[in-house]
Parts: C-alpha cells; sequence; structure tokens
C-alpha cells in the first residue's frame, strides 16, 4: 500500500503491480503559471504521467497605466477565476532568482506572491521549479535554450505552433516539468514502501 502523504493524497488513483516492478498511474490537473505583473502566462495541463493533454493556456494582461496594488488584485481576481474553471490540483511556478534589475524582480515576487496566495486559498498545491530544472525536464537537458525547449514542449503537447505570447509557452514548458517530477516522484514513493 502507498504511503498517504499530504502531497500525493488526491493523485493516487491506479496502481499496477507487474512482478517486481510498479507501474504508478498518476492522473493529475496541473496549473502552470509564468509568473509576472504585465503579463503572467498560465497554462492548465492534464498528465497521466506519461501522457500529456492541454485544457487550456492563455495569458492575464495588466495595463502599465493601472496602479500597482490594483494590477496585483486584478492578477488575483483573474487567477481565482482560472482555479474555479478548470479546478486544478497542482500548480507548478518558476522560482525567482534576481538578476541586475531587483527593482523588477521585487515587483514579479509580489505578483507572484498574490498567485500563490490565490492557489492556496482555493486548495491548490504549491510546486516551484528553477529555469533549470524546466529545462531538465522538458528538454532532457539543463543548458537548453529556450527555442528548444519550445518546441520539445510543442511536441509532448501535440500543439500545431509554439503558443504566443512567451509567457504562456513558459507556463506550459512548467506544467510539463512538474508532470515529469511528480510522476518520477510517486514511483519513488511506491519503491521506497516496497523496500522498507
Amino acid at each position: 500500500m502507498l504511503p498517504k502523504t499530504p502531497l500525493y493524497d488526491i493523485i493516487y488513483k491506479i496502481i499496477f503491480i507487474l512482478g517486481n516492478y510498479a507501474l504508478v498511474v498518476i492522473f493529475v490537473r496541473i496549473l502552470g503559471i509564468d509568473p509576472g505583473y504585465a503579463i503572467v502566462g498560465y497554462s492548465i495541463v492534464d498528465t497521466n504521467g506519461f501522457k500529456f493533454s492541454v485544457a487550456g493556456y492563455g495569458a492575464i494582461t495588466t495595463s502599465a497605466d493601472m496602479p500597482f496594488e490594483n494590477r496585483l488584485k486584478a492578477i488575483f481576481n483573474d487567477m481565482i477565476t482560472i482555479i474555479d474553471k478548470y479546478k486544478p490540483d497542482e500548480l507548478s511556478i518558476e522560482r525567482l532568482y534576481f538578476n541586475s534589475n531587483t527593482t523588477t524582480a521585487i515587483d514579479v515576487a509580489q505578483a507572484r506572491g498574490v498567485i500563490i496566495l490565490a492557489c492556496i486559498s482555493k486548495g491548490v498545491r504549491i510546486n516551484e521549479y528553477t529555469p533549470l530544472q524546466v529545462k531538465q525536464a522538458v528538454t532532457g537537458y539543463g543548458k537548453a535554450e529556450k527555442r528548444q525547449v519550445m518546441e520539445m514542449v510543442k511536441n509532448l503537447l501535440g500543439l500545431k505552433a509554439v503558443p504566443k505570447p512567451d509567457d504562456t509557452a513558459d507556463a506550459l514548458a512548467l506544467a510539463v516539468c512538474h508532470g515529469h517530477y511528480s510522476a518520477s516522484s510517486v514511483s519513488k514513493l511506491y519503491r521506497e514502501e516496497k523496500n522498507s
């Protein structure tokens, strides 16, 4: 029996035991988010750990003319609407790192905070990934170029073209990343339980 952990208590659906091997099939709806305050890319991806299906994607935009606190409120409200519409199980969001423009990074961090708050208030589990982890999970190479990541996302999800804006494509990559990592984590939990 698999352990019931807070992270995976709702995604265990089917477990097939094949001799000494286990094929763990999970069904989870992932909300991928590329955080920002002018554009927030979002994606909704369903996965069983092996195949991906896109339920929706797009971008939340706010006007530079709006006071910053109103931009944050608009992002929060739009996030609640997206969560209510798609009912995701998990959030996959980019972990921020500071570059040379700390003012922009702080503003993005504030937007990221309201996004996480919206998810927590709706019971969506939070998962964070660095750009290196996303590239590794999507392409198998942590130093892949952006165009390589976008092309792989397009192919994995069966899309005709890479979605625009780039923020939306990045959100899809984050969802795929979490799909790969969560499938690996569930399989690892099963192996640990079986060997104990």
